[in-house]
C-alpha cells in the first residue's frame, strides 16, 4: 500500500528565488550547498515505503542531478517545505507516483535504503521528514524528479534529483556556485553541549568513543559524551534516540555493516547496563560505510568516518 502524506490545503505567500530552470524555485534565502551531475546512470527512485525488509523501486536511467539545498528557517515543518514545492511540480506537468512522510516511508528503514546526499550537506531529521516521487512525460522521454525534506530547529533541507531522458539537454541548476552557509558551520556545532546539538542540531557524534582492537566493544572507563547523553535521557523520559554505527570503506558492505551495529549495540548497553538509561529509548542501528562524513581515501578521513552518531527521534 503506497502511504500519502497529508496535504497543506493552504499556504502563505513567501518570498521566492529561482532555482531548478523554470520548474522549481526554493524559499528565498536557499543556499546549494552541494550539486552533483552524471550523464546516463541508474537511479532508483522509491516508490514505497520501507516493508517486509525492503523498498519498491523502480530502476531509471538518464542524466542525473543531484542537489542539497540548506533553507532558512521561517518553516515550522518540513510539510510546510515540501508543499510549495510540490504545487510546482504539479503547475509544470508533474504526477505524482509516490510520496509518504517519516514513519509512513519506515524511519530509519527508508532513510538509509535511497540515494541521500552526505552529511552535513543534507541532513535527514528522523522524526520529521517528508519524499516525493514524480514523473514528468516529455516530448523525448519520460523525466523523473524526487524530492526529500527535512529540518531541524536551525534549517531546513531539501534534496532534489532529476533523472532526465538520456537524448535530452543536461537540466539547468542555480547558476550560484555551491556553498556552505554561515547559520551553524560544523565548528560551532562541536562546540555546543550534548543537548544543545540534539535539540537544536538533532545529532551528535559520540567523538571520544574507543573500541577495542578488531572488537565491537568499547574499552574500559568513562566517556563523557556517554555521561552527558545519560543525563540528557534522564532527563525527560519522553525523549528517543538511534545510535547510529559507521565505518571506513576497507572491507565487504557485509562485514561492515555487522560491525556497525554490534558498535551501536555495545553503545547501547553502556548506557542502558552502566549509566541507568531505560532501555525503551535507545535503537542502535548500523549502515556501515554508507554515509561517510569524510573521504575514505586518507587515514585521516576514515578515521572520521568511524563512528557512533546520536539521532534525537522523537522528544514527545
Amino acid at each position: 500500500m503506497r502511504c500519502r502524506a497529508p496535504l497543506i490545503a493552504a499556504l502563505v505567500a513567501l518570498p521566492l528565488s529561482p532555482v531548478w530552470g523554470n520548474v522549481l524555485q526554493l524559499p528565498d534565502g536557499a543556499v546549494a550547498v552541494a550539486t552533483q551531475t552524471q550523464p546516463v546512470e541508474l537511479y532508483r527512485l522509491p516508490l514505497s515505503g520501507w516493508k517486509d525488509g525492503a523498498l519498491e523501486t523502480l530502476s531509471v536511467e538518464g542524466n542525473v542531478t543531484r542537489q542539497a539545498w540548506q533553507i532558512p528557517t521561517t518553516f515550522q515543518t518540513a510539510l510546510e517545505i515540501l508543499s510549495p514545492l510540490k504545487k510546482q511540480l504539479a503547475d509544470a506537468g508533474y504526477d505524482v507516483l509516490f510520496e509518504c512522510e517519516t514513519q509512513a516511508c519506515g524511519g530509519f528503514d527508508f532513510r538509509y535504503s535511497t540515494d541521500v546526499l552526505p552529511e552535513p550537506d543534507m541532513h535527514v531529521n528522523l522524526g520529521d521528514f517528508h519524499f516525493v516521487a514524480t514523473r514528468l512525460r516529455t516530448e523525448v522521454g519520460e523525466e523523473y524528479l524526487s524530492l526529500l525534506v527535512s529540518r531541524t530547529s536551525t534549517k531546513g533541507y531539501a534534496q532534489i534529483i532529476q533523472v532526465s531522458p538520456p537524448n535530452s539537454d543536461t537540466p539547468k541548476v542555480a547558476s550560484a556556485a555551491p556553498q556552505k552557509p554561515s547559520t551553524m558551520p560544523l565548528s560551532f556545532q562541536n562546540e555546543m553541549s550534548m543537548d544543545q546539538q540534539l535539540l537544536r542540531v538533532g545529532r551528535a557524534v559520540l567523538d571520544d568513543l574507543e573500541f577495542q582492537v578488531g572488537s565491537s566493544n568499547l574499552t574500559d572507563g568513562a566517556y563523557a559524551s556517554l555521561d552527558d547523553l545519560a543525563a540528557f535521557l534522564r532527563e525527560d523520559p519522553a525523549r528517543r534516540v538511534v545510535l547510529v554505527g559507521h565505518t571506513d570503506a576497507e572491507g565487504s558492505l557485509e562485514n561492515n555493516l555487522a560491525l556497525s551495529r554490534k558498535r551501536a549495540a555495545s553503545v547501547r548497553a553502556r548506557l542502558v547496563d552502566e549509566l541507568d538509561v531505560p532501555a525503551g529509548q535507545i535503537d542502535a542501528q548500523g549502515v556501515g560505510y554508507l554515509a561517510p562524513l569524510a573521504s575514505n581515501q586518507t587515514n585521516e578521513g576514515r578515521t572520521k568516518n568511524r563512528r557512533v552518531e546520536v539521532i534525537l527521534t522523537s522528544t514527545q
